[in-house]
């Protein structure tokens, strides 16, 4: 019996799976079929859906959004560290550093 390789499902496959089995219009063991997934990955993503189903509604979607990024200060930092390797390169290329650097 040969192993079947590791797959990655995505996001909107997990949620079209859990909400099938959440209708309960068939069994797991059907679903599992229909699928082609374990009935116990069709529970688990079961549960991950309902346990994130309140943030949808509530608060908490607000609350655990990523603050907001700075645009200007990563400019900036991107052009700083940009002037500090080309100014690296140029040392390195002078004292001969750089061509043994890169093999």
């Amino acid at each position: 019996m040969t192993k079947r390789p590791r797959r990655n499902h995505s996001p909107a496959f997990k949620a079209k799976v859990a909400i099938a089995a959440i209708k309960g219009e068939k069994t797991l063991a059907e679903l599992a079929q229909q699928f082609d997934v374990h009935a116990n990955q069709i529970t688990q993503w079961r549960g991950q859906l309902l346990e994130g189903a309140t943030a949808v509604f509530g608060d908490g979607a607000k609350a655990d959004a990523a603050p907001a990024v700075d645009v200007k200060v990563l400019h900036a930092k991107i052009g700083e560290l940009t002037l500090a390797n080309d100014f690296l390169e140029g040392a390195l290329g002078k004292a001969g550093l750089l061509a043994s650097a890169s093999r």
